[in-house]
């Protein structure tokens, strides 16, 4: 109250303008003259929020929130294995304060959710090395002094958006397989699941709504690096 006495006892008695008042306290001149203007009674700043020993971790501990929340109801992990696992990273904070960080996320989450069907709108979210996206495309390059038409494989991380390109003459199960390879060394690693479109390389026959004849030798391709997965 002391600071709007003062502010109005310049401006008003001693003459002094807005710009040297503003100086003066450090106010913002907006503040200033909403001060003067008499509708503040009393200032009010915003509540000052003291470092946490979760803050560090909250990055992490959403992300494992967002996997989790992809498995199965019985494949997750519970909020005390995701706190002790914390702990091994260095967390050094209480088991509440992780819970309640979960609780909140998911009411986030729910209200997103609620949200989203409302406006037929849904959000995109994924944890980082969770999924990729891998998709052909067509272009040509001048090889040899012949416009040559090429197959290029896209191969992008969905959390990241990191993408490789490699480009071949055919787009042959060979080539998925070694655009696949060299993709994942580039990125470095294996994602837990992939995100194909319907080619030719992967779906024999497309079905009725999701139902999708899936080709033999691109499953046995998806069973080997599932199996790597750590």
């Amino acid at each position: 109250m002391a600071i709007v006495s003062v502010i109005r006892r310049w401006h008003h008695r001693e003459g002094m303008p807005i710009r040297q008042i503003a100086k003066r306290t450090g106010l913002s001149r907006n503040t200033v003259r909403k001060y003067l203007a008499g509708n503040v009674v009393e200032p009010q700043y915003p509540k000052r929020r003291s470092p946490g020993k979760l803050d560090e971790y909250e990055q992490t501990l959403t992300s494992w929130l967002f996997r989790e929340a992809k498995r199965h109801r019985k494949q997750r992990r519970c909020i005390k294995q995701l706190y002790h696992d914390l702990v091994a990273l260095g967390y050094t904070g209480s088991y509440d304060r992780v819970a309640a960080f979960a609780r909140h996320w998911r009411e986030a989450q729910q209200a997103a959710m609620r949200t989203a069907s409302k406006n037929t709108y849904v959000p995109l979210c994924f944890a980082p090395g969770e999924a990729f996206q891998f998709d052909w495309s067509e272009d040509w390059a001048m090889i040899n002094g012949v416009n040559t038409k090429l197959q290029v494989a896209h191969f992008k991380l969905s959390y990241s958006r990191a993408f490789i390109l490699r480009a071949y003459l055919l787009q042959s199960h060979e080539m998925l397989f070694d655009a696949h390879y060299h993709g994942l060394c580039a990125l470095g690693g294996i994602p837990e699941r992939g995100i194909y479109d319907n080619m030719k390389t992967a779906v024999d026959q497309v079905g009725r709504g999701k139902a999708r004849l899936v080709n033999k030798r691109f499953q046995a391709m998806v069973s080997h690096y599932l199996d790597s997965v750590s």
